[in-house]
């Protein structure tokens, strides 16, 4: 239950570095039985983040700072109008399967937004939350890449509320230059922070009930 998890939101704009090193820590004290779960739920200024799997030749035009992740996948950004959403959930009482919690994620998100009016949905082979755009084109409207270490699960996702998209265009987002990147508020539909972050919190029990997995995936 979404009870049992420390649930955090950090007004205004947290340093991406700073955020990078305090989720480890945090992680690292879950892991050692000296802490409790967190979600943590904040936004950054803007920055491109680099992935385990990230190709230079995808970083196109680096008008912001870029820093490495730590995370899999590949470029991603960062920046205002962006819910961006850490987890440090301890997988070794949800169970041992990542691809289980990845799934779990995505399931999560894409009842969040419908919360909010938004149809979202899962793309086979393409990672991450999509949804169509006004033309009717699939697009991708939020980010997922982790980390699990010591069964203990690093970073989250990224939602697009209301982003300047235009930043997006500094990289090949994830690696995927076929496709758009949207937002809620191009849809059509802004919402504020604080209205995404109820429609996580009303969903989140479902999320957790769903880590109930156990696979063979190493961490």
């Amino acid at each position: 239950m979404i009870e049992d998890v420390e649930w955090r939101v950090s007004p205004g704009l947290t340093d991406y570095a700073a955020a990078l090193q305090a989720m480890e820590a945090r992680a690292a004290a879950i892991a050692a039985g000296e802490a409790r779960e967190l979600v943590w739920l904040l936004e950054h200024p803007p920055v491109y983040t680099a992935g385990t799997s990230a190709d230079p030749r995808e970083l196109v035009d680096p008008r912001f700072p870029v820093v490495p992740a730590g995370r899999g996948g590949r470029y991603t950004y960062h920046g205002p109008g962006q819910r961006v959403g850490y987890l440090m959930l301890d997988l070794n009482r949800r169970g041992r399967d990542v691809r289980c919690f990845v799934h779990a994620l995505e399931g999560w998100l894409i009842a969040a937004l419908a919360e909010l009016g938004i149809a979202a949905f899962r793309a086979p082979g393409r990672i991450g939350i999509w949804t169509r755009d006004r033309a009717g084109a699939e697009a991708k409207i939020g980010a997922i890449g982790i980390r699990v270490r010591r069964w203990v699960t690093l970073h989250g996702f990224s939602i697009n509320l209301a982003p300047d998209l235009a930043h997006f265009g500094g990289i090949v987002p994830c690696g995927l230059a076929d496709y758009p990147v949207t937002s809620a508020a191009a849809l059509g539909s802004p919402h504020e922070f604080a209205t995404f972050d109820a429609a996580l919190t009303l969903t989140a029990d479902a999320f957790l009930q769903s880590l109930t997995c156990v696979g063979e995936n190493e961490a």
